[in-house]
């Protein structure tokens, strides 16, 4: 069977057409530097190429070891599939025209449609299909060995990394589902939760304007529990866990890695000499292209970035102004349980569409970030996608994340209080947090968008290419007939089949991989960043990533194109981005605590303002009247003018209510800040500066006790230098006694 390197794709044009001596020329070009081109006629035409055996003989003499390369003058090696099909890749991308245009200039001009390597019936293939790339292999180990052979090493590493993430993601999801299951313990014995179940003459402020009513504190008492049932001693430890977690997960990560690519002897691999030796290979006269910089293209860019970003924070303005807006107007729906449930249908509501704007906005910060990536002019492939992934990371994490930061951060902490709230517009006042605390929209915002991203997202994921797999196939024309002789030869060429089959299958680009990559990066961004509100994060994670592994494989071996193999010998930059997204996450899970938790305001007030802070009381729960002291009082004669009479409780005389409650440290007269106020707030900051002291010293310590490449490489590394230099000191002494 004839083995075809690489098969380019083209419409049928007319005889003496632009495009059709376009693509004569590029073809030509190919013959000329030795390129055998075999031609297949259907409802398009199929050129295979194959390219010269000294092709590969010339790369394997460049970039051979000295001795290697004597040993091998004279009987070269066979060339791995994933080498020659990365060598002609590259070639055919670096090929010009005596018009001056390359494949990609021809591609966006139609005069090639399609250019990929061919997914061949080779074992390797057969084995990836039977044992991995299928859903009965869900538990099986990953054959990381294998997919390098087939589809390279960066590919392997990639699928390496996701099963090392995987693996330690469940000694994660563990230590979150034992945090909940603490917290599950306290959903009826807390002495918080207890004492809001029975207020049932606390009568609080109403939540809205106008057609709001009074209502009563017991009337949240499930929402309390939920709500401590998350906000607990046990989250700070997890908290803590999850920090250090991140930091071993990473160096652990970096002994696997290095463990991986000495055993495929590219741990000082040179990507650049390696790119120079292709440059060369395709053209003696090349000249290598220098480095540049242009502080004024950065600035440029700089500006276009700080303005991209500034437009992500709007995006989530708005969706703060949906929640006000749909809390006021679901607070005075004519629908009983539409206006009891306002808070959480306005939560929940916005989440779905904070969703949505993820979605939209994922294809928007794309393109956004391939023209800044333009912009810049990157010298080499590699320095382009490290430019495309800081930036596109950049505007998803502020896509993801900047509706989460308002909720963790700023809700209910920048409203004002009753007589004096703020407005948006002078209209919709802002949402104030719940009397039980802030934390709850918090979990239930990661909740809802976990959820959506790990199932709409991946079943979207797997289904458009299966269906557009099956739909290309289902509409693909009938074969071409053609009545001159040789024409039933040509239909039955063996070659005619398999090129048609892999036309068929899903196309891929150079950002293939990466999208994968950054779905995964995302998530260990949800996982860890606000952990501390949401426990369940790692297990839904873990549950996610033994589907994910075996839904890219199948994606890959099945429905879509043969990759084009690239070489490498780590993830790249995404490593800084974890290293990165590890500090953000000690940040973020110490500001949770400190400001959104209500961790800081209850041991406040056990030691300085509860029963037990005179005397020791073994017989009072030391929260013992925590809620009555977090509360604040206000004067039903104070609210503005133009907010309307509330309605009343039934059971209550208008007359006789003559104050209502609400969540602040104010005093009743005058409403400033009290003193237990300023004991909290000297109390958040101490705790974060302690908590993320003490957390950063823990990943430093773990980074530093835990060395990135394991003593068995370092050895095997030693042995590999002394032995290369015993054995060309050997063959001079031996040339020297000849």
């Amino acid at each position: 069977e004839e083995k075809w390197d690489f098969v380019l794709v083209s419409d049928i044009h007319e005889m003496g057409s632009e495009k059709e001596i376009k693509r004569k020329k590029f073809l030509d070009e190919l013959s000329k530097k030795g390129f055998t081109i075999k031609k297949i006629e259907d409802t398009k035409l199929f050129y295979g190429v194959r390219a010269p055996q000294q092709v590969f003989w010339k790369y394997q003499r460049l970039l051979e070891k000295p001795d290697k390369k004597l040993q091998n003058e004279h009987s070269p090696q066979d060339i791995p599939v994933t080498t020659r099909i990365r060598i002609v890749h590259f070639i055919l991308h670096n090929t010009v025209t005596p018009d001056l245009e390359k494949l990609n200039d021809l591609m966006k001009k139609k005069v090639f449609e399609a250019a990929f390597p061919l997914h061949e019936k080779e074992a390797v293939r057969e084995f990836l299909k039977e044992k991995w790339a299928r859903w009965r292999g869900l538990f099986n180990e990953q054959p990381i060995e294998k997919i390098r052979c087939y589809f390279g090493e960066k590919v392997a590493l990639y699928f390496a990394w996701l099963g090392w993430y995987t693996y330690l993601l469940g000694f994660a999801a563990l230590a979150g589902v034992l945090t909940f299951v603490a917290g599950i313990t306290l959903f009826s014995s807390s002495q918080v939760s207890r004492e809001i179940c029975e207020a049932n003459t606390t009568i609080m402020c109403p939540l809205c304007d106008k057609k709001c009513p009074y209502w009563v504190l017991s009337d949240t008492c499930t929402y309390a529990k939920v709500t401590h049932m998350i906000d607990n001693e046990a989250t700070v430890l997890f908290a803590i866990f999850m920090a250090l977690w991140a930091t071993v997960f990473l160096e652990l990560w970096k002994r696997q890695r290095a463990t991986v690519v000495t055993n495929w002897d590219l741990y000082g691999w040179d990507e650049e000499e390696e790119e120079l030796a292709m440059e060369l290979i395709n053209n003696l006269q090349h000249e290598p292209r220098k480095y540049q910089h242009s502080y004024l293209r950065s600035t440029i860019v700089l500006l276009l970035v700080l303005l991209m970003i500034t437009v992500l924070i709007g995006i989530a303005h708005a969706l703060v102004i949906y929640r006000v807006i749909a809390r006021a107007l679901f607070a005075q729906s004519s629908l009983a349980l539409l206006r009891e449930q306002a808070d959480i249908v306005a939560v929940t509501t916005g989440a779905v569409l904070h969703y949505i704007t993820i979605v939209i906005m994922t294809k928007i910060n794309r393109r956004v970030a391939l023209f800044l990536c333009n912009l810049e002019k990157p010298r080499t492939f590699s320095q382009r996608e490290s430019n495309f992934t800081m930036k596109i990371f950049t505007f998803q994490f502020f896509t993801n994340f900047s509706s989460l930061i308002y909720i963790a951060f700023f809700l209910g902490r920048i409203n004002g209080r009753p007589g004096h709230y703020v407005r948006i517009a002078g209209r919709w006042r802002l949402e104030e947090c719940h009397p039980s605390g802030c934390i709850t929209d918090l979990f239930i915002q990661m909740a809802i968008i976990m959820l959506l991203k790990q199932t709409i997202s991946n079943v979207m994921e797997y289904l458009i290419p299966w269906i557009s797999h099956k739909l290309r196939k289902k509409h693909k024309r009938p074969q071409k007939r053609s009545i001159i002789l040789g024409a039933e030869e040509e239909a039955e060429d063996p070659c005619k089949r398999q090129w048609l089959s892999n036309y068929e299958l899903n196309e891929v680009n150079v950002f293939s991989l990466f999208n994968e990559f950054l779905e995964m990066i995302i998530q260990y961004s949800f996982t860890t960043i606000f952990v501390a509100a949401f426990p369940l994060a790692p297990l839904l994670a873990f549950l996610n990533n033994l589907f994910e592994i075996h839904l890219d494989a199948i994606k890959m071996v099945r429905l879509h194109r043969r990759m084009v193999p690239r070489k490498t010998n780590d993830i790249g930059i995404w490593l800084q981005v974890l290293e990165a997204i590890g500090i953000l996450a000690v940040i973020g899970n110490g500001l949770v605590i400190a400001i959104t938790s209500d961790f800081i305001p209850m041991q406040v007030y056990k030691y300085m303002y509860s029963p037990c802070a005179g005397e020791n009381h073994t017989d009072v729960d030391c929260s013992t009247g925590y809620i009555n002291h977090s509360l604040s009082v206000f004067r039903i004669r104070d609210f503005e003018p133009d907010m309307g009479m509330p309605e009343m409780l039934p059971n209550f005389d208008r007359d006789e209510v003559t104050k209502c409650r609400y969540r602040d440290y104010r005093h009743a007269d005058d409403y400033t800040y009290t003193m237990q106020f300023w004991h909290i707030f000297a109390a958040r900051l101490a705790f974060l500066i302690i908590f993320e002291h003490v957390a950063l010293c823990v990943k430093l310590i773990a980074a530093w006790y835990i060395p990135d490449v394991p003593q068995k490489v370092k050895n095997e590394l030693l042995c590999r230098k002394h032995t290369d230099l015993h054995k060309e000191l050997s063959t001079m002494e031996y040339s020297t006694e000849v």
